[in-house]
Parts: structure tokens; sequence; C-alpha cells
């Protein structure tokens, strides 16, 4: 066993991670007790799993596009065993969860991207259900780094923004602990140095592990600033996810280095970086900047996303004294 081979009971829960897994997956689930299920994917997800995992299944419904509330709504109608599959990125991943919140049923995940999904218990009620019925996260998580690293660079290194947003937020989110903090950093170093060394196969299975270690730190952590920010984008613009996180990033960290200079000091020794500087180490690993405009954001419509903003409680979570629609404004601004 490596640190990029390993199998990890947490809890309820199972993560199992290593190279070439995925051609394992369908027998692991028998393994594990999966031997009936319905498998949620993608047509691009179907094509990086293997052939007999939709045929083992009891059904098979694909995932439309849109947000995962609306989706999960959807194929809440469909879906009829208590025991799901998800086969592909963060909106597969959570319509899963969300949809075993209001079932009672249970999630294995199967990620291709560095989204986290598979690791939280972080997701959107289904139209139409109360969002405070629950919460639930995958009780079995296969991994396979090559599959969560598939997506072309550019793609990639929006998603690893994304990924290393999860381990910025939880250094000084509320329930910042010792645990989550080693972990966010861990994970945060092998992000950056997998970026840095040309995204070989070895650096691969460091960036996928690092998705992992700061996508398990949120969770235990919480939210603040930078996922107020950017779920608000998305959701209010109807931005893609990832690339709106590695537009905002840069900016946030930046503004977060006042308010927790000693989290946001010990986040820029792990990404080989200066605080002064972290915005701009930032978007050198992204691959250069982004910008909200290139992603398509509508200008007349920021007011409506910073109100969006402003109305989320996890705002209040953000050190320091309390966010005003100033900063925000400035900090959106910044990434447009």
């Amino acid at each position: 066993m490596t640190e990029t081979d390993f199998s990890w009971r947490d809890g309820e829960r199972r993560i199992e991670f290593r190279p070439e897994l995925m051609a394992q997956v369908p027998d692991l689930l028998a393994a594990r007790g999966w031997e009936r299920y319905e498998l949620l994917t993608t047509q691009s997800g179907m094509a990086q799993g293997p052939i007999e995992l939709p045929e083992r299944a009891a059904s098979l419904h694909l995932v439309p596009p849109g947000q995962v509330h609306e989706v999960a709504a959807e194929l809440l109608e469909r879906v009829e065993g208590e025991r799901l599959v998800a086969l592909g990125g963060g909106r597969t991943i959570d319509a899963a969860k969300a949809i075993a919140a209001v079932r009672g049923g249970e999630v294995a995940a199967l990620p291709t991207t560095l989204s986290g999904a598979e690791m939280t218990r972080i997701h959107r009620a289904p139209v139409g259900h109360d969002e405070a019925a629950g919460r639930v996260r995958p009780r079995l998580v296969l991994a396979d780094p090559a599959a969560m690293t598939s997506l072309p660079e550019r793609r990639l290194r929006a998603s690893a923004m994304n990924a290393l947003a999860h381990g910025a937020e939880a250094l000084y989110a509320p329930g910042a602990n010792p645990v989550a903090s080693l972990a966010a950093l861990r994970g945060a170093e092998l992000i950056a140095r997998a970026l840095d060394h040309g995204l070989d196969r070895v650096a691969r299975s460091e960036l996928a592990l690092g998705a992992i270690l700061c996508s398990y730190a949120l969770d235990s952590a919480g939210l603040a600033l930078h996922h107020v920010i950017c779920q608000s984008l998305v959701r209010t613009l109807g931005l893609p996810h990832a690339e709106t996180n590695a537009a905002v990033l840069p900016h946030a960290l930046e503004a977060m280095v006042e308010r927790a200079p000693e989290p946001l000091g010990a986040l820029s020794r792990s990404l080989a970086t200066r605080p002064a500087a972290i915005g701009e180490r930032v978007e050198e690993l992204a691959g250069g900047r982004r910008g909200l405009g290139e992603l398509g954001a509508e200008r007349e419509r920021l007011d409506e996303a910073l109100e969006v903003m402003l109305a989320r409680p996890d705002l209040a979570g953000t050190p320091g004294p309390p966010v005003g629609r100033e900063e925000l404004e400035r900090i959106v601004l910044a990434a447009w």
C-alpha cells in the first residue's frame, strides 16, 4: 500500500483509491454488497466506465443538464431503488445524493472529475422537498485517479481549482479543526505539485488524492466566503461550476489574507508562495487568468447575484468583520 493506493474505512463509508480501479468496479460493487443497484450517469461518464456496469444495473438513468435540485427532482420520478451508483462528475453524484436523501437510500460514487462530491454531504434538495430534510454522503467511494483526471488539461485545471478551493475554505470555515486543516494543507500541496510537474501518471494520482483530501476537509469544516460567492454565481447566472471557482479563487484568497492571516500563511506555504502573491500563484496553477465574462456572466445581473450572496447564512462564517455588499462586489468584479 502506498499513498496513492489505499482502502480507507471512515465511519459508515469506505473509500477505495488506486490506479486502474475502474475496470474492477463491477466486481468491487458486488464484493461490497452492491449486487443490485440503479446507475446514474451521463453519456460521457458511461464512456469511462466498464461495459459491465450498466449491464448489471437494475436500471440506467442518464442525468440531464441543469442544476442539481432540478435534475434530482426530474430523476426522482424514475428512480425506484434505494441503492444508487453515481458514475460521473459533481452534478451526477450530487443528484444521486439528493435523491437518496429523499428516499432514505445509499450512494456509491465513481468520480470522473475533481469535484469532491464523492466525499461530502453537501448537496441541494430536489425541487419540492425541504432543504433541511437531511444530507447524504456516499457510503462507498471507488476512486480511480485516471478517471478523475481524464478531462482535457484546461478543464482539468479548472476542476483542480475547485478542489483547491475546498481545501482553502476548510482552513478558516466555522468548523475548521486540526484534522481537517492537516488534510487540506496536504491536499493543496499535492494539487500544486501535480500541476507544476506536467500531469504525468504519477502527478495525476497526486492530483486526484489532493482533491479527495481537500473535499474531505471541506465536509468537516463547512462553507464561507468563497463558496458563497461561487455557488451564488452558478445558481443565479447559470455559470459552469469548476470554471467559476477557477475565476473567483485568486481574488477570494487575496481578500482572506487579511481576514485569516494564519490559515492563509499556511496555505501559501503549501502552494510554495507568499501570502502577498497567493492570487498570482493560483492563477498560475489554473493555467492563466480566468474571467467570469468569458464564461458568459451577464453584468446586468450582478445585483441579483449579490443579493443571493448576502442572503446566504454561510456568509456569516467568514472570519473577520461582517462581509458587506461592497466587498463582495469588489471580489466579483476583480474576477470578471
